[in-house]
């Protein structure tokens, strides 16, 4: 496991086949990274699908409204949290693989819950997208999440949590 550095901004997310520690970047995304810790701490993130993952690009999940392992996940990626929008915060960090970034509409200030995991380097993403953090450790676990949309069995966040508070 790679050494935590800074475990207030770090999210640990649990996945069938092992633990993937994300590495948040407050310093560049900062309304981002706090969001993902508040969703995290309050248990929103746990048991959602991956509910789109597209081999080459990125895999999908957050939908704390529509995607819930368990229940009707059909509308998976519809929705988000009761929260407002996190407005975007666009820097220059290059979405290379392993990158974590915000999902959104047409929109670029309709980020909330969703967010996605870049499999490879998707350059063409990089100025459109707010990058928020980076796998540092677990990325074979990413690599083994199903693929499809939506995937026919979905992988599932099966936990998420603040470094901080394990």
């Amino acid at each position: 496991m790679a050494e935590i550095k800074d475990p207030e901004n770090t999210i640990l997310i649990e996945l069938e086949g092992g633990t993937v520690t994300v590495e948040l970047l407050p310093d560049v995304a900062p309304q981002h990274s706090a969001r993902m810790k508040e969703l995290a701490r309050a248990g929103a993130y746990d048991n959602v699908v991956f509910h789109r993952v597209i081999e080459g690009f990125m895999a999908q999940t957050g939908d704390v409204a529509h995607g819930k392992a368990g229940g009707d996940t059909r509308r998976a990626g519809t929705g988000g949290s009761d929260l407002p929008n996190v407005p975007a915060e666009f820097n220059k960090l290059p979405f290379d693989r392993g990158v974590l970034g915000a999902a959104r509409s047409q929109n670029p200030d309709s980020a909330n819950s969703q967010f996605f995991i870049c499999f490879d380097d998707v350059h063409f993403l990089n100025g459109n997208y707010t990058v928020y953090g980076r796998v540092i450790d677990g990325m074979e676990h990413v690599d083994a999440i199903p693929r499809g949309e939506p995937p026919a069995n979905p992988g599932v966040m099966k936990s998420v949590k603040v470094a901080a508070d394990v």
